[in-house]
């Protein structure tokens, strides 16, 4: 391990995944089963040696994940946050996988100018979930920009998204249910046709809170619901799927 890519401020965990890690600042925002989530739910139909772009990329988890988990040609994430983006571009590096994916500090907003129009069959997005209230935020904190709408929202999100995708390339996107409304709205205003969605539950009698949905750029009306996925059979007990979804048997959330 290449001990100068670590701060001393932060950690490294195993990903229990072809070997790979990752770099994390445990004082600021961590990635949670939601990230690995999208990465799985993506990877059923990212095609072999298409280019995928990771909006809000935080410490890069999900352009990582997906290293292993498709064939895509290039990942490339972007990050507004400059000292998240340098760490992400760090652990790229300490998997040895600067050929294969590449981390930009940007405003999403500005994806369409920097990379041009049509410019992806896939883009993947773990976005912030909450709406920017009237409550009192440190809109400099990490882990507040990570989970408020303070520096992108989600029509931003799908409506850039609509620009530099391809013609029949698909939008993923994770989220909670009380934004599913929102997120189907945008996405046939910007041309984006909803086409897989799944809930997620925390346990099989409970309600969902997570949602998976997969839109395609000018894909023709059809919506194909997905049967539930539950993170838990009973309490301490995960469900076989996610065992499956993290690839291994015993497994600590």
């Amino acid at each position: 391990m290449n001990d100068n890519l670590i701060f001393p401020h932060e950690r490294v965990d195993d990903l229990q995944l072809q070997g790979l890690k990752l770099i994390q600042n445990p004082s600021g925002f961590c990635f949670g089963v939601d990230a690995v989530l999208l990465a799985d739910y993506a990877s059923k139909t990212i095609k072999k040696n298409v280019h995928v772009l990771d909006l809000c990329t935080g410490s890069g988890i999900i352009p990582i994940l997906l290293s292993a988990k498709t064939q895509a040609e290039k990942i490339i994430g972007v990050e507004i946050q400059k000292t998240v983006a340098q760490m992400a571009s760090r652990s790229v590096k300490l998997n040895g996988l600067e050929n294969k994916i590449s981390i930009y500090c940007d405003d999403l907003k500005n994806a369409a100018e920097h990379f041009g129009r049509s410019s992806f069959q896939y883009i993947t997005c773990n976005p912030p979930y909450k709406k920017l209230g009237s409550g009192i935020l440190n809109q400099a904190d990490e882990t507040t920009i990570a989970r408020h709408e303070i520096l992108c929202s989600l029509d931003d999100i799908i409506r850039v998204s609509s620009i530099i995708l391809k013609p029949l390339g698909k939008l993923c996107l994770i989220h909670r249910p009380d934004r599913l409304v929102d997120i189907i709205t945008a996405m046939k205003h910007y041309g984006i046709e909803p086409k897989r969605l799944r809930f997620v539950h925390p346990y099989p009698y409970k309600t969902a809170s997570m949602i998976l949905i997969e839109g395609t750029r000018q894909g023709k009306p059809q919506l194909f619901l997905d049967p539930p996925l539950y993170i838990y059979e009973k309490p301490g007990i995960y469900s076989q799927e996610i065992h499956a979804i993290y690839g291994r048997e015993e497994l600590q959330l």
